[in-house]
């Protein structure tokens, strides 16, 4: 079975992005395994799914590329936006998008009959620790302190629809991050497994980070993972409520709004190629 794709990318958050409209997967996990591998498929952090919805605009599914399910991606919404209306599946600029993780309201700006950056309404920030999940006494893990082979990390944690533990650091650039990383993604803490976010603070209004997904490893930018790792930074005191959080794939412009406690991110969206592969 021959199929076709499209290949973009959020800031290097790269996805292989299937119109499921027109393509039908019957095993989307196995063939996410397959087609995202970097040296024997197409090379990705995983698939997309774009497909019909009875509740919104249109609805999304994404597989990581070890197969498992993920509940969203900031910067994937951000590329089904402009896949939709570049290919001219809608013409509103301002859409609505179901996700395991709700309905994402995606506004777009259009440059020259195609679209150029996308804002998200991520919606508001879960801080229960139930909710997230993870497993501690507290009601929130707000600068709590876990040991991973060890060594002590203060981590907060936030959810974004999907699970996130923020840890603030000096040194960014010369982190341990895969080591670290995957522990702590794996932490006997967080039963469905947690992405971490390693962020050091530059100034109220500049932060800098690197992101371990969980299921697809260190990847050049998260667009939950930068809300979470701003609403962690408020919540420590650390950043005003309006920041750029710079990833190693871009900047993104992140707001947690006081007014409606809703996360608001900002960034482009990029289509790198179209193709047809054998599955």
């Amino acid at each position: 079975m021959m199929l076709k794709f499209t290949k973009m990318h959020g800031l290097g958050n790269d996805y292989i992005y299937i119109n499921g409209f027109k393509e039908h997967i019957e095993n989307p996990s196995e063939v996410s395994i397959k087609i995202s591998d970097r040296h024997f498929g197409i090379g990705s952090d995983g698939i997309v799914m774009i497909l019909p919805s009875d509740t919104s605009d249109f609805k999304m599914r994404m597989f990581n590329n070890d197969g498992s399910e993920a509940e969203m991606c900031g910067n994937a919404t951000r590329c089904v936006a402009k896949y939709v209306y570049d290919n001219k599946m809608t013409d509103k600029d301002v859409i609505t998008l179901e996700t395991l993780a709700g309905v994402m309201v995606l506004d777009m700006k259009v440059v020259d009959g195609k679209v150029e950056k996308v804002t998200v309404n991520m919606g508001q920030p879960i801080l229960t620790t139930k909710e997230i999940p993870a497993i501690f006494s507290k009601d929130r893990v707000i600068n709590e302190a876990i040991e991973v082979d060890g060594t002590q990390y203060n981590i907060t944690c936030v959810s974004m629809g999907n699970p996130h533990a923020i840890t603030f650091i000096e040194d960014v650039d010369n982190f341990d991050v895969h080591g670290v990383g995957v522990l702590i993604e794996n932490h006997e803490m967080f039963p469905r497994r947690i992405n971490t976010e390693f962020a050091q603070i530059i100034d109220r209004n500049t932060i800098k980070m690197r992101v371990w997904e969980r299921g697809s490893g260190e990847t050049l930018a998260c667009g939950t993972g930068a809300s979470a790792t701003l609403v962690a930074a408020v919540l420590n005191d650390l950043t005003d409520r309006k920041a750029k959080l710079i990833l190693l794939g871009g900047d993104l412009d992140i707001e947690w709004n006081e007014a409606d406690n809703n996360v608001y991110m900002t960034g482009p969206a990029t289509t790198v190629f179209q193709g047809e592969i054998e599955i």
